[in-house]
């Protein structure tokens, strides 16, 4: 298997690192939509994400990605009753599952084994792919051509973090914690707003204008191609920090506070720019938090919520036909409202 493109040798689109490196640190977050141009690192973003994250434990033959401590009951190898010895304790890569567009709900979701039905007699369970992405990855290529009954699926097993399958006489539940990542082309078609709405951060990614970095892009991709492995070891030591950095924001997270004023001005924000429900609020407020852990800082500031709020709101405002100027400038210019509000306050 191919080395991916290490992530610290991206160049540019920063938006589309930061989201992905907060979707890292807080799984609640509900995933990442990244729409824009082709060639524009998107699929490499994500792949070279799953990449430098740390391996996980599990035990040798499981396909739930159970952590060893707390086997499902779902798994026959993690939770065997009456096994004489549990299987030994692995360490695996963090899961980074594709999606294809073809996927069917039993794929998706998993089904009876017929052969062992048929062959044995036997009722047993065939994971599919929310399984295998537990505690990882599972990443959409042309989310907006997937069918929409099936990004309903998955974007309610993203949010609960639980796969439920009830067909054919089976009644099983298992974990399916992981970050859904989906990309596409804003030309091959959008998607529903309600869908939108449960990604819990949107990047638009342009292709880059600047000459210097697009230079820069081709003697990576280059250097990358013509001697893979010396490219990603010469960028090891940066995935290396990269990795550190998200290994600290997981342990702190759940200690970083909002304060009050903070939280006030969240609310306001949301307010102003008529946000329906309260998913916004508390969509901004988990990835302030990541931003801030990220960062190292145990508070989440202003700042946090001015340099993230475009990634989360964006893609939640009402269409308004008569505004030329596009969602981001709407964010921005309610962000500094709000702001100067509190300062005259």
């Amino acid at each position: 298997m191919s080395k991916p493109f290490p992530f610290s040798a991206i160049v540019a689109q920063e938006d589309m690192k930061k989201a992905l490196l907060m979707a890292a640190v807080e799984p609640l977050l509900g995933g990442v939509l990244i729409f824009g141009d082709r060639g524009t690192g998107k699929s490499t973003a994500v792949r070279a994400l799953a990449e430098l994250l740390p391996k996980i434990e599990t035990r040798a033959g499981c396909r739930f990605n159970c952590e060893p401590g707390r086997p499902q009951d779902a798994c026959p190898v993690c939770h065997a009753p009456n096994a004489p010895k549990a299987p030994k304790v692995i360490k695996t890569r963090t899961p980074m599952v594709d999606l294809p567009l073809g996927a069917t709900e039993d794929r998706i979701c998993g089904a009876l084994d017929l052969e062992k039905a048929l062959v044995a007699g036997e009722k047993d369970f065939e994971p599919g792919l929310l399984a295998s992405a537990n505690r990882g990855f599972l990443y959409i290529d042309e989310v907006n051509l997937l069918e929409d009954h099936l990004v309903d699926l998955l974007l309610d097993a993203a949010a609960s973090g639980v796969n439920v399958v009830e067909r054919e006489g089976l009644s099983i539940r298992h974990a399916a914690r992981f970050a859904l990542v989906g990309s596409g082309n804003p030309e091959e078609g959008d998607l529903r707003p309600q869908l939108l709405d449960r990604f819990g951060l949107a990047v638009d990614v342009r292709t880059i204008d600047d000459l210097k970095q697009r230079i820069e892009v081709i003697r990576r991709r280059d250097a990358f191609e013509a001697d893979t492995d010396g490219f990603c070891e010469s960028w090891a030591r940066k995935d290396a920090a990269i990795r550190n950095r998200v290994v600290k924001a997981r342990k702190i997270l759940r200690d970083v506070d909002i304060p009050d004023d903070v939280l006030t001005r969240m609310s306001q924000l949301c307010m102003g720019l008529g946000i329906d429900g309260m998913r916004g609020e508390l969509t901004l407020m988990r990835a302030c938090r990541a931003s801030a852990a990220l960062g190292g800082r145990l508070e989440v500031s202003w700042n946090d919520v001015s340099e993230i709020s475009p990634l989360v709101l964006c893609h939640r405002l009402r269409r308004d036909p008569l505004d030329d100027a596009g969602s981001a400038p709407r964010v921005e210019r309610a962000i500094a409202a709000v702001g100067a509000d509190a300062v005259h306050g």
